[in-house]
C-alpha cells in the first residue's frame, strides 16, 4: 500500500480480481484512475475554474500532473502484479486438482472397461446357450411335426386299407361302403381317397404284370375285385358330378359348376369335364345357331366384310365363365378355340368354299376359277383375323397357327394350279372377246365397203392394246398378293410367284406375238396385191391403166399396213415396258430374299425374246413394203430425159425430178409414224438398214440411165434431196454414203480430162465411180475408156 509521503498515497481506488471479470473494459479501468487527478479533462466537468495564468518570467510547466500520473502507474503495476502472482498460484492449485481428478477418472473408466467385457462375455454365453436351445427346440419340433406326420399318415393308411378293404370284398357290391363314398356332402374326400385307392391298386396291379383293364380277371392277387370296384365308382362318381355340373351350368350357379369342376380335376386331371362342357355349348349343337353363322357369312350377296366375328363375341362370354369355373382355365380355352376352328369355321367354310374341278372348269358367268380364289383368299384372310382375336382372349398352349394352316391345307396343296388354270381361263375369255369384236368390226366394215363399192385397202380391224396387257398384268397382280397371303415361307412364295409370273409371260408373249404376226398379215397381203399386180412392158394402154390402179391400190394397202404394224410395235414397246416395271416394283422384291429365285426369273424374262423376233421380222417387211414402193415410183415416174434431156444445150434445170419428189413425199409421210413408234436401238437400227436399202436402190436404178452434164446437175440435185431427207435417220453411215454419191455425180459434169483428180481425196468411191463413168453419154465419143484404164491401174 502507499504511503502518506508517497505521490501516490492518495491513489482514488484499488484493483481486485473483479474488476477483470465479466465485461473487462481497459479503457474505463484506465478512466477511473486518471479522473480524480485530471478533472479538467472529463468531458462532464463545465464548472472546472481554468487553470492559473503563468507567472511573468517563469516557464510554465508541460504536463503539472506528471508526477502524481507516474507514482499511480507505479503503484498499479504492483498491484497487478501482485494480482497476476495470486492468479498463478490459483493455476498451480486447480493443475493439482485436476490431475487427481482424471487419475481417479481413468481409473473408474479402466475399471468400466473391464465390467463391460466381463458382461459381453456374459452375454455371448447366453446368446450361444440360447442358440443351443433354440436348436434344440427345433429338432425336438421337426421330431413332433414328423412324429405327428407319421400318425397322420398311419391313421390315413389304416383308413385307406378299410376302404380298400370295403371295395376288395364283394365285385360289383358298393352298397356295403362306408358313408363317405355315399354322403354328396363329402363328395371331394370321397374323390380324393378313391383316386389314392386306384392309383395304389392299378400300381400294385402293374408290379405283378397284371393289366389294370376294367374288370381284368387277372388282377394282382388280392386286388382284382378293388381295382374293378374302384373304377365303378369312380366312373359312377365322375357321372354323378357331370350331371351335377350340367344342372348348374343350366342354372347359371358359377359356384357350384367351380366346385364340381375342382372335384373333377381330379379324375384325368379334370379332361372329362373340360372335353364335356365344350361339347355341350350351344355354338356346337344348336343346329339353328351354326345355320345363322352360315347365313351371317353368306348373306345376300357373298361373303360378309364381318362374318371374322362369328364366334368372337361368343368365345368371350365363354372365356369368362371358364376363367370363373375352372381351376385349369387355359387348358379349358385351348379345347374351345380348337373346337371352334375344326368344327364351326370348318362347318362354314365346306359351304362356302366348294372346291371346283380343273377337268371341268366352272363357267366364268357364275365367277369361274376366279370367284373360288378370291373366295379362299378372303376366307383365309378372316380366318386369320379370327385366329389372332381367339388367340388375344386366350388359348392355352394351343399352336392356333398351325391348327388355321390345317384347315386349309387341301386348298393350298393345289393352289397354284388353280391360280395358273384362273389366269388362262381369264386369258382365253378375253382374246375370245377381242376376236369376237374384231369378227363384228370386220364384218361391219366389209358391209359399208361393199355397200360404198370400197376398195381392197380396208386395213386389219384388231390392233394390239396397251390397256389389254395392262389387264394381264392386273389379274397377275392380283393372284400374286393372293399368293403372298396364303403363303409365308419365302421359299415357298418365291416358288409359287415364279409359276404365277410365267403365265404372265406366256399371256403377253403370246398376245404380243399374235397382234405382231396380224400386222404382218396386212404387210404379206400387200406384198401379194403388189406382186399380183406387176405387168410387163408388152401390154395394152388400157391393160396398163387398169394394172397403174390396181398397184396404186396396193401401195396404199402397203402404206396403211406399214403404219400398223409401226403402232403395233410401239404398243408391244409400250407393254414389255410396263410388264418390266412390274418385275421390277412387284416381283423382284419377292424373289430376292431366296438365293437364286431372281436370277432364274430374269432368265424367264426371255420368253419375250418370241415378241422382238416377231418384231424383227416385220420390221424388214415394213423396209421391203417401202423400197418396193419406192422402186415402183423410180420405175414408173423418172423418165430418161430427167438425166439427158435432148436439149442439153438449154439452161440447166435446177429443180429435183418428179420421181425424187414423190419419193421424198412418200418416205416422209411414211415414215412419220415409225420416227414416233420407234425407240433406241429399234429406231437406229431400222433407219439404218433402211438408208442402206435405199441407197442400195438408187445406185441400182441409177446404172439403167446414160448421164449427160445437165444431167448430171439434175442427179447431183436428187443425191442432196435423199441426202437431206435421210439426214433426219440420224446415222453417221448413211450420211458419209449419201456424201459420196454427190462427190461421184460429178463424174457427170466434169470434163473427160479432170475425171482422175475426182478421185484423189476419196479413193474408196473409185469403184462404183468408175461405173458411173460408164454412164456419161459421151464415153464413147470421147474415148473416156482408155482414161479408166488409166485410172484403174492408179
Amino acid at each position: 500500500m502507499p504511503t502518506a509521503g508517497d505521490p501516490a498515497a492518495a491513489l482514488p481506488l484499488s484493483l481486485d480480481l473483479e474488476d477483470f471479470k465479466g465485461d473487462f473494459s481497459f479503457d474505463a479501468l484506465f478512466g477511473s484512475l486518471v479522473d480524480e487527478l485530471l478533472p479538467e479533462y472529463r468531458g462532464d466537468d463545465d464548472g472546472a475554474p481554468p487553470p492559473p495564468p503563468p507567472v511573468l518570467g517563469a516557464a510554465p510547466p508541460v504536463f503539472p500532473a506528471v508526477d502524481e500520473l507516474l507514482g499511480l502507474f507505479k503503484h498499479s503495476c504492483k498491484e497487478l502484479v501482485d494480482l497476476r502472482r495470486q492468479i498463478d498460484k490459483r493455476l498451480q492449485n486447480l493443475k493439482k486438482e485436476v490431475a487427481v481428478q482424471d487419475a481417479k477418472h481413468r481409473k473408474t473408466l479402466g475399471e468400466l472397461e473391464k465390467g463391460v467385457d466381463g458382461l459381453f462375455d456374459s452375454f455371448a454365453r447366453l446368446d450361444s446357450r440360447i442358440s443351443s436351445v433354440g436348436q434344440t427346440a427345433a429338432k425336438i419340433g421337426d421330431h413332433l411335426q414328423s412324429a405327428e406326420s407319421q400318425r397322420e399318415t398311419a391313421s390315413q393308411t389304416i383308413d385307406l386299407i378299410k376302404y380298400l378293404m370295403e371295395f376288395n370284398s364283394t365285385p360289383g357290391d358298393l352298397m356295403e361302403l362306408s358313408p363317405l363314398f355315399s354322403d354328396d356332402s363329402r363328395v371331394a374326400e370321397a374323390a380324393s381317397i378313391a383316386q389314392k385307392l386306384r392309383s395304389f391298386a392299378e400300381e400294385d396291379a402293374g408290379r405283378h404284370g397284371v393289366p389294370s383293364a376294367v374288370g381284368s380277371a387277372n388282377a394282382s392277387r388280392g386286388l382284382e375285385v378293388a381295382v374293378a370296384n374302384l373304377q365303378e365308382y369312380c366312373n359312377e362318381l365322375e357321372n354323378r358330378l357331370l350331371a351335377r355340373f350340367d344342372a348348374a351350368s343350366q342354372r347359371r350357379e358359377l359356384s357350384t359348376m367351380a366346385e364340381c369342376a375342382k372335384i373333377l380335376s381330379q379324375f384325368n386331371r379334370g379332361t372329362s369335364a373340360m372335353q364335356h362342357y365344350v361339347a355341350t355349348r350351344p355354338m356346337f349343337i344348336d343346329v339353328e345357331i351354326m345355320n345363322t353363322d352360315i347365313q351371317v357369312v353368306l348373306g345376300d350377296e357373298g361373303l360378309q366384310a364381318d362374318s371374322d366375328n362369328i364366334a368372337d363375341d361368343t368365345v368371350k362370354r365363354e372365356a369368362t365363365t371358364i376363367t370363373a369355373v375352372f381351376p385349369s382355365p387355359n387348358e379349358v380355352m385351348a379345347i374351345l378355340v380348337q373346337r371352334v376352328l375344326e368344327q364351326r369355321v370348318t362347318t362354314i367354310l365346306d359351304r362356302l368354299l366348294i372346291k371346283p374341278s380343273l377337268a371341268s372348269l366352272p363357267p366364268l358367268e357364275e365367277g369361274g376359277l376366279l370367284q373360288y380364289l378370291r373366295v379362299l383368299a378372303v376366307a383365309y384372310d378372316k380366318t386369320k383375323v379370327l385366329a389372332k382375336e381367339l388367340q388375344s382372349i386366350g388359348c392355352g398352349d394351343l399352336d392356333i397357327e398351325g391348327l388355321t394352316e390345317s384347315i386349309y391345307v387341301a386348298h393350298k396343296d393345289e393352289y397354284t394350279e388353280f391360280e395358273q388354270a384362273s389366269l388362262r381361263q381369264l386369258y382365253q375369255s378375253k382374246i375370245g372377246v377381242l376376236r369376237a369384236e374384231a369378227k363384228q368390226q370386220s364384218e361391219s366394215a366389209g358391209s359399208i365397203g361393199r355397200a360404198k363399192g370400197a376398195s381392197l385397202t380396208t386395213p386389219p380391224q384388231q390392233q394390239i392394246s396397251v390397256t389389254v396387257v395392262t389387264e394381264f398384268i392386273r389379274w397377275n397382280e392380283e393372284a400374286i398378293s393372293r399368293c403372298t397371303l396364303l403363303f409365308s415361307q419365302p421359299t415357298t412364295v418365291a416358288a409359287n410367284v415364279r409359276s404365277i409370273f410365267a403365265c404372265l409371260l406366256d399371256q403377253v408373249s403370246q398376245y404380243l406375238t399374235e397382234g405382231l404376226d396380224r400386222a404382218r398379215d396386212g404387210l404379206n397381203d400387200a406384198a401379194t396385191q403388189r406382186d399380183k399386180f406387176s405387168i410387163g412392158a408388152s401390154v395394152s394402154r388400157r391393160v396398163a391403166a387398169a394394172a397403174a390402179s390396181a398397184q396404186d391400190a396396193a401401195a396404199t394397202a402397203g402404206e396403211i399396213s406399214f403404219k400398223f404394224f409401226m403402232i403395233a410395235v410401239q404398243r408391244c414397246a409400250s407393254s414389255v415396258a410396263i410388264l418390266q416395271q412390274y418385275f421390277s416394283n412387284t416381283i423382284s422384291r419377292l424373289l430376292l430374299p431366296v438365293d437364286g429365285a431372281h436370277p432364274s426369273a430374269c432368265e424367264d424374262m426371255g420368253a419375250v425374246s418370241v415378241v422382238e423376233a416377231a418384231a424383227h421380222k416385220g420390221l424388214l417387211q415394213c423396209i421391203d413394203t417401202v423400197m418396193a414402193e419406192v422402186e415402183r415410183l423410180l420405175s414408173s415416174e423418172q423418165k430418161a430425159t430427167d438425166y439427158r434431156s435432148p436439149d442439153d444445150g438449154a439452161a440447166p434445170d435446177h429443180r429435183p425430178t418428179n420421181a425424187c419428189i414423190r419419193i421424198v413425199a412418200y418416205l416422209s409421210r411414211v415414215l412419220e409414224v415409225a420416227f414416233s413408234a420407234l425407240e433406241g436401238l429399234n429406231k437406229q437400227s431400222f433407219l439404218t438398214e433402211l438408208g442402206n436399202r435405199l441407197h442400195k436402190g438408187l445406185l441400182n436404178h441409177w446404172q439403167k440411165f446414160t448421164f449427160s452434164p445437165s444431167g448430171g446437175l439434175r442427179l447431183k440435185r436428187d443425191i442432196t434431196e435423199y441426202g437431206e431427207f435421210v439426214r433426219s435417220f440420224n446415222a453417221p453411215s448413211i450420211d458419209e454414203k449419201f456424201e459420196l454419191l454427190g462427190i461421184m455425180a460429178n463424174v457427170f459434169i466434169v470434163a473427160p480430162e479432170s475425171l482422175s483428180s475426182l478421185f484423189e481425196g476419196t479413193p474408196s468411191i473409185r469403184k462404183d465411180a468408175v461405173r458411173f463413168i460408164q454412164l456419161r453419154d459421151d464415153y464413147k465419143t470421147a474415148k473416156i475408156a482408155s482414161m479408166l484404164n488409166s485410172i484403174t491401174a492408179e
